[in-house]
């Protein structure tokens, strides 16, 4: 018997097409109920999805040759030694200079891919912390998330991880001296510069034993209101202290501003613009300045009688 319209019909499921499931997006969050990443050789094996994704989006920058190549020498063991009992090498992970050069090839259409970066390490990191896992697999893991989360200045990330990785992980399998100087120090950072919490980071500081010349400039450029040492620094910084630094961008344009509008009668424009790492045109419609461009010289105030 014909079906109707004369056709016969089509093999079960032959016009279906087959899905595409992104392995990063068809894992759900473990405090959502999906207990996959509880597992230890599944947590590497999306660990390891996460990584791939990461070098896909540095090739997609244009740097996919030099990033590659780097990405292959970046075991952190390396830098100081490998950790005592590794029974096998954990995979490989980003520094500060990789996770910038991506960044800095990507545009608004790479919102998505972040977004659904950040999401798979929260997961990762729940499968991790759930999972009660301290070991130089997962150290690497929350490392990657941190310098990368950082990068992106996704705080809600970036911040819980490093207190993790200080107050849990290292106290069970302690960091190499170099990876505790490292991440104390964007916790230091992160609480003087977007906290603006100058007490603890000072606090936290002498807790580590944190030795830094880049941050301890910091606090004191914070601490001083010295906007000359905090461009300097800035401008010497590695990648990830200075992402950091921004968020401490604005209050010391603003101090800079007051002290120049309490000091000069007027200024070169040029002059203006390095003391507040800032265009003219940025100070003008971004912080409000109501002073006056005269050619080269900004007027900041008359002298009175005049």
């Amino acid at each position: 018997m014909s079906s109707r319209g004369g056709r016969t019909p089509s093999a079960p499921w032959g016009r279906l097409k087959q899905v595409n499931v992104d392995p990063l997006e068809s894992i759900g969050l473990p405090s959502k109920g999906d207990k996959r990443l509880l597992n230890h050789r599944i947590q590497e094996q999306y660990y390891t999805s996460i990584v791939e994704r990461f070098m896909a989006f540095c090739s997609d920058a244009g740097r996919g040759d030099e990033l590659s190549r780097r990405l292959a020498r970046l075991d952190i063991s390396q830098a100081d030694g490998k950790r005592p009992g590794m029974q096998r090498p954990a995979p490989s992970m980003p520094t500060d200079v990789q996770v910038d050069n991506m960044i800095a090839g990507f545009g608004s259409s790479s919102d998505k891919d972040i977004s659904t970066l950040m999401m798979a390490m929260r997961k990762l990191r729940e499968g991790i912390v759930a999972s009660k896992r301290v070991d130089d697999f997962s150290i690497q893991a929350y490392i990657f998330c941190i310098r990368l989360s950082i990068q992106v200045k996704h705080m809600e990330s970036y911040h819980p991880a490093i207190l993790h990785l200080l107050k849990k992980m290292h106290t069970v399998r302690p960091l190499t001296n170099i990876e505790l100087q490292e991440f104390v120090g964007y916790l230091v950072l992160d609480l003087a510069c977007r906290q603006n919490d100058l007490a603890q980071a000072y606090s936290v500081r002498h807790e580590y034993g944190l030795h830094d010349a880049k941050v301890d400039a910091t606090l004191r450029a914070l601490a001083h209101d010295n906007y000359f040492l905090f461009w300097r620094v800035k401008r010497s910084a590695d990648g990830l202290k200075a992402k950091l630094m921004e968020f401490a961008e604005d209050i010391i344009t603003k101090q800079a501003l007051k002290c120049l509008g309490r000091s000069y009668l007027s200024i070169d424009q040029r002059s203006l613009e390095e003391c507040t790492n800032t265009s003219w045109q940025v100070l003008v419609k971004d912080f409000g300045v109501g002073w006056q461009l005269e050619g080269s010289k900004v007027i900041i105030r008359k002298p009175k009688g005049r």
